[in-house]
């Protein structure tokens, strides 16, 4: 049995789909019950990644855990799982946290997530991707109401990954031998600026889209109506001073694989109604 944490979101409903279609027992860990979300083969269970005592029944004859970064108390989430016999763990972190920056918030919560995984005594495999194609849903309301899109950060160039291939690749640490006290840096097959994604999901969608940058002022005046400091000032020393690059493509999807990791435009057209 596999527990998935964070199995409502991008990377976590994609490994339910994934873990239920091969037919391996697949419990999904979310905050209320959502039975309707996940393939019928899939168990639904309720609990807490701040509260670890609150997952004990979800732990209960798992052997691994799909383990989401950043929670408070993630050595006891790991002692939970190390109790109640688990074997394995795939952390999901962020290219960020090899460089080891401690005073970018960001950084310091997949690092410490990370080491949380190293030091709990299971077989751990960490998974680092670069941006994910889904941050473009962030993009939802605005293409509602229109055909421009105002993002921040224009310039920066991103191998964007599909959620779909972080979870096959967590799919296989969790079921398949050899993965053991392993790094993995995940990414699409090609770097694109916020104007290219905007443009290919115009094509997809039929419509005529348009980018606009946000100056640096502008989106942080947005950005810190919506998120604490530390977090904005993370995501400038990223992406204004340059302290993180997620352009270099990465060979892992197709290494473990066997397959190449989806474009922009084939996660796109699979997503197409988000957006309408």
């Amino acid at each position: 049995m596999i527990l998935v944490t964070g199995a409502s979101g991008n990377v976590g409903s994609e490994l339910v789909t994934a873990l239920a279609d091969a037919w391996e027992p697949v419990r999904a860990l979310v905050r209320s019950a959502a039975r309707d979300r996940f393939p019928a083969r899939a168990e639904t269970v309720t609990g807490d990644l701040n509260d670890p005592a609150s997952l004990r029944p979800a732990l209960s004859g798992a052997d691994g855990v799909f383990l989401l970064p950043g929670y408070a108390d993630m050595a006891g989430v790991l002692a939970e799982a190390r109790g109640a016999g688990v074997r394995t763990v795939v952390q999901l972190s962020g290219m960020s946290a090899g460089s080891g920056d401690m005073s970018n918030a960001i950084t310091a919560y997949m690092a410490r997530s990370e080491q949380a995984a190293r030091e709990s005594g299971l077989s751990w495999t960490i998974l680092r991707p670069a941006m994910f194609m889904s941050s473009a849903f962030q993009w939802v309301p605005q293409l509602r109401d229109g055909d421009v899109v105002r993002a921040p950060f224009g310039h920066v160039r991103a191998a964007v990954t599909d959620p779909a291939d972080i979870a096959a690749v967590a799919a296989l640490a969790l079921t398949t031998p050899g993965h053991q006290a392993r790094v993995y840096e995940l990414s699409g097959p090609e770097p694109l600026t916020p104007a290219d994604r905007v443009a290919i999901l115009g094509q997809e969608l039929g419509r005529d889209l348009r980018f606009q940058a946000q100056t640096d002022t502008e989106a942080r005046t947005e950005m810190s109506a919506a998120m604490p400091a530390q977090y904005v000032d993370a995501f400038f020393d990223f992406y204004v001073t340059g302290t993180l690059d997620e352009s270099k493509v990465q060979p892992t999807v197709r290494d473990l694989t066997g397959r190449s990791p989806r474009t922009f435009a084939q996660w796109a057209a699979a997503h197409a109604s988000s957006f309408s």
